[in-house]
């Protein structure tokens, strides 16, 4: 049963890819609810119980995730809390370290103090027999807390250490931490040098990486290039960015996520200075920079 549920968790979490939180969260904390079921029944065996709650902390961080994205902090926060205590319990410093990053990505979203969850997150990188691509996806994110509070040392230290870890990469990482690839890591390098004010190195890698992402990753790519506009208005090419968000509103269309939208509009108000080009009129009187309300 447990491998069961383990194979319609990699096969629901593709729907990520496509759809928001507010249309996926029902379905990530139902299959939540059942592992707690089972638990709480009680699994007498313990490598079955511990394969249990090993499961229960990979639904819970999908659930939470899914909560993050429709814009509903305090279940994303429970969520989250219920996969790390599993994951410990389980013995799983992967799932625990990842826990731990979904947490601070969270407290970075709602301007709380997110450096010492990611320092634990690294020291869970750290340890014996953690995936190199998992290890790769906790220093990333790792790096991204670090941008945002403008320590550019710690920042080029762990992405390097993210790109040394990929590289060291002898199979498929476990299915949580599959997602990332070279182009996610270009990405999360460019959206730190974005955050850091460092423009001319964020906007040609940006450029580069988002070349190659899909627009059928519709929320990811407009998220994504939010970052790449605000490198450009920082290096004075104001027209480029408001295309670059007019374009980015146009493929996520109306997906259920509110945080596409809330980075695009916030970068779109950094143009107000600059209305009297039409391209930054047209963009500003849009509708679409509206979020769509996703309320639990």
């Amino acid at each position: 049963m447990v491998d069961e549920l383990r194979r319609r968790l990699m096969k629901l979490r593709k729907l990520d890819q496509h759809l928001g939180g507010a249309d996926t969260y029902d379905l990530y904390a139902a299959e939540a609810q059942v592992s707690s079921r089972l638990l709480q029944n009680g699994a007498e065996q313990e490598p079955v119980r511990r394969a249990l709650l090993s499961l229960h902390a990979e639904q819970s961080q999908q659930a939470g995730w899914a909560a993050f994205d429709a814009g509903w902090h305090d279940v994303a926060r429970k969520q989250y809390q219920r996969s790390h205590d599993a994951a410990v319990e389980a013995g799983e410093p992967e799932l625990a370290g990842n826990a731990l990053a979904l947490d601070a990505y969270q407290r970075i979203a709602l301007d709380e103090p997110a450096r010492e969850t990611s320092e634990r997150s690294v020291l869970a990188a750290q340890q014996g027999g953690v995936d190199p691509g998992v290890r790769a996806l906790l220093y990333s994110r790792a790096a991204w807390t670090f941008a945002l509070a403008g320590d550019v040392d710690a920042t080029a230290r762990h992405l390097g250490l993210a790109e040394e870890a990929f590289a060291a990469r002898t199979g498929a990482a476990p299915d949580f931490a599959a997602w990332v690839d070279e182009t996610e890591l270009a990405i999360i390098s460019g959206r730190c040098w974005s955050e850091l004010g460092r423009p001319l190195r964020a906007v040609p890698v940006l450029e580069k990486a988002l070349s190659r992402y899909s627009d059928a990753h519709a929320r990811d790519k407009a998220l994504y290039s939010s970052w790449l506009a605000a490198s450009l208005i920082d290096a004075g090419e104001v027209e480029q960015a408001a295309a670059v968000v007019q374009t980015s509103l146009e493929v996520m269309g109306d997906v259920a996520s509110v945080r596409p939208r809330q980075r695009l509009a916030e970068v779109a108000g950094r143009l107000t200075p600059y209305r009297d080009l039409s391209v930054v009129r047209d963009l500003l009187g849009s509708d679409a920079l509206h979020p769509r309300d996703v309320r639990r």
